[in-house]
């Protein structure tokens, strides 16, 4: 009895290891773009740009998509030629570079055609955006080796890559404001002759942060050296029993008939007593159960078969998720916010950031691969966000502005936006696991062209053809 609580009190120890082992490498796969994007309020008042940064921020990263683009047509053309444990090593060790010079370059410049650009800024977050794009492709397929269980802890991790620096920024106080009634001096002529006045009115003051940009930038190189390490173990960590009971019983459930021969097999083989099991056999009574268990997940999960049609809408949801979360609408969360206040915007972004998380948890206690329900989750986030979209859209004057009903239902909706999508991606991710390597690769290149074509789409909208409205609680003044 000793010995199996010990083997049991191993395997928990083990297991949990590998789960915080893998979500600590989820956080790796975009903790350094996320960062950059929470972070934007500080660095925009420094750097020449300005304002603008944003829409090249968002071209770079969309630049960066030849990372996944080239292991993709890799795995196409030359299958087993790219080790991806080399390949992985290769992208995280870049993003570290990347990080930690930015911490010493970002506010470098240089003048092109005599306009001063932040030439290094933009070159460094393009090698970070090119780390974190080809994690998709990369990451993704490495968690094949780990059983199923664990696919959901990357998850988790991956949303607390933008819910931890959105933390860390709203210590640092990143866009705070206050209101300052100024009083400015201004010459008035009246009947030829001039004297001087004041005049007052508001203006927007940033409140200085708790802590530099430079420190930040250093947090994120420390996150990228935690995921380094994460995935090392990952590699190395004696996880063989899981992955040996994974191998043991997909070889004996090649079909579901064999599955059934197999089983009945070995309850032949037992005693038919039920007392027997617990008194004469403990152990056995175990591996029985064990074997039972096992021989479940695998009738749910490998035998499930999906036709074409069902795959081409599998992997459409993948596309249109992500362009809704990575491209669509993280280009005017600031316009469908801030009308409300600094305070709807800031508890928008870290709550939308927490749901993430929150979504992957409940995903991992309540998994459900209908693609009825996921189907229907995609329409539930994407009313949401067209609700945000709407919002955005009438800025700088939206609806129930003066509201603080108004304040409560752009937050909630943020949240029920991040939310659902968030559960159906990973799900889908789950699904995908299951099926083959390289549908996990191909998901992921669904994952960058969808957000590409989203990013895309609202460039033009938000840069070229300004159909939204920034709003400044402290100087817009609505008609209702």
């Amino acid at each position: 009895m000793n010995t199996v609580h010990q083997t049991g009190l191993y395997h928990s120890t083990m297991t949990l290891a590998i789960h915080i082992l893998a979500c600590i490498f989820g956080t790796g796969s975009w903790v350094a773009i996320n960062g950059l994007w929470v972070e934007l309020p500080l660095i925009v008042n420094v750097l020449p740009e300005g304002w603008d940064l944003p829409s090249y921020l968002t071209v770079i990263i969309q630049l960066a998509n030849v990372g996944p683009l080239f292991v993709t047509l890799m795995h196409k053309f030359a299958p087993g030629k790219m080790k991806e444990i080399v390949a992985i090593y290769i992208i995280i060790s870049i993003g570290i570079m990347a990080s930690l010079l930015m911490v010493f370059f970002w506010k470098e410049t240089t003048l092109l055609e005599g306009i001063p650009h932040s030439t290094a800024f933009l070159i460094l977050a393009f090698f970070l955006s090119l780390v974190d794009c080809t994690s998709s492709v990369t990451f993704l397929p490495f968690m094949m080796r780990l059983p199923t269980k664990y696919m959901t802890t990357y998850f988790i991790g991956e949303g607390l890559s933008g819910f931890v620096p959105g933390l860390v920024a709203l210590s640092q106080g990143v866009g705070m404001i206050k209101c300052v009634n100024v009083s400015k001096p201004v010459n008035v002529t009246i009947d030829n002759f001039t004297e001087g006045a004041s005049i007052y009115q508001i203006e927007t003051h940033y409140l200085p942060a708790n802590f530099s940009t430079e420190a930040f930038l250093a947090f994120l190189t420390v996150m990228m050296v935690f995921c380094l390490v994460a995935f090392f173990l990952l590699t190395r960590i004696p996880w063989l029993p899981h992955k040996l009971n994974e191998e043991r019983v997909s070889n004996q459930m090649v079909h579901a008939s064999t599955t059934e021969l197999e089983l009945n097999k070995y309850t032949s083989e037992q005693p038919t007593d039920p007392q027997s099991f617990s008194l004469n056999s403990p152990t056995k009574a175990m591996d029985k159960a064990k074997f039972t268990a096992e021989t479940q997940n695998v009738a749910t999960s490998t035998f499930i078969k999906y036709s074409k049609h069902q795959l081409f809408f599998i992997y459409f949801l993948v596309a249109w998720v992500n362009s809704l979360t990575n491209g669509f609408l993280p280009s005017v969360q600031t316009y469908s916010c801030l009308p409300y206040g600094n305070v709807a915007y800031h508890l928008s972004a870290a709550l939308g950031s927490m749901a993430n998380p929150a979504a992957c948890i409940i995903a991992l206690f309540l998994p459900n691969r209908s693609l009825v329900l996921l189907g229907s989750l995609s329409l539930v986030g994407t009313a949401f966000g067209a609700y945000n979209m709407a919002m955005a859209a009438l800025s700088p004057c939206p609806l129930l502005q003066h509201s603080g009903a108004g304040a409560f239902l752009i937050v909630l909706s943020w949240i029920l936006f991040s939310g659902t999508l968030s559960y159906v991606k990973v799900m889908i991710g789950v699904i995908f696991r299951d099926k083959s390597h390289s549908a996990l690769v191909w998901c992921g290149a669904a994952v960058q062209l969808g957000s590409m074509f989203g990013a895309l789409t609202m460039f033009p909208l938000v840069n070229v053809y300004d159909i939204f409205k920034a709003g400044d609680t402290c100087t817009t003044n609505c008609p209702f």
